[in-house]
């Protein structure tokens, strides 16, 4: 069995932190699903603009950790368009033991806590 691959990971972190946004009542006015193309969500939620750059670790990286210049950037870029700026970290190991690569068609765990305010 293959390794999942970046874009793989990416994708399944796209589609959590777009699952948990739509719960959340956000609505999308753009989506860059492209690995480092940022923000990845643009999208109104109270009449408010949100930039939310996703990215994807394994274990043991840790999800909420992040590039702090690269948000830096991020948010001086919302900052014109009066957005607020948020990073969604995304952890991913497999399921039975951490140690072990993430494998397709096997079970996997996740750890995501939300949006964090930049």
């Amino acid at each position: 069995m293959s390794q999942l691959s970046e874009d793989e990971l990416h994708q399944l972190a796209m589609n959590m932190v777009g699952k948990s946004l739509e719960a959340d009542g956000y609505e999308f006015l753009a989506v860059n699903s492209a690995l480092k193309k940022d923000p990845q969500f643009v999208c109104t939620k109270d009449k408010i603009l949100h930039f939310v750059v996703v990215r994807h670790v394994c274990y043991p990286d840790n999800p909420k950790k992040f590039d702090v210049d690269l948000m830096q950037e991020v948010k001086e870029h919302a900052i014109k368009f009066k957005a607020k700026t948020y990073f969604a970290g995304v952890g991913f190991a497999h399921a039975e033991d951490y140690e072990k690569p993430l494998l397709k068609n096997q079970p996997y765990a996740i750890n995501y806590t939300g949006l964090q305010e930049v």
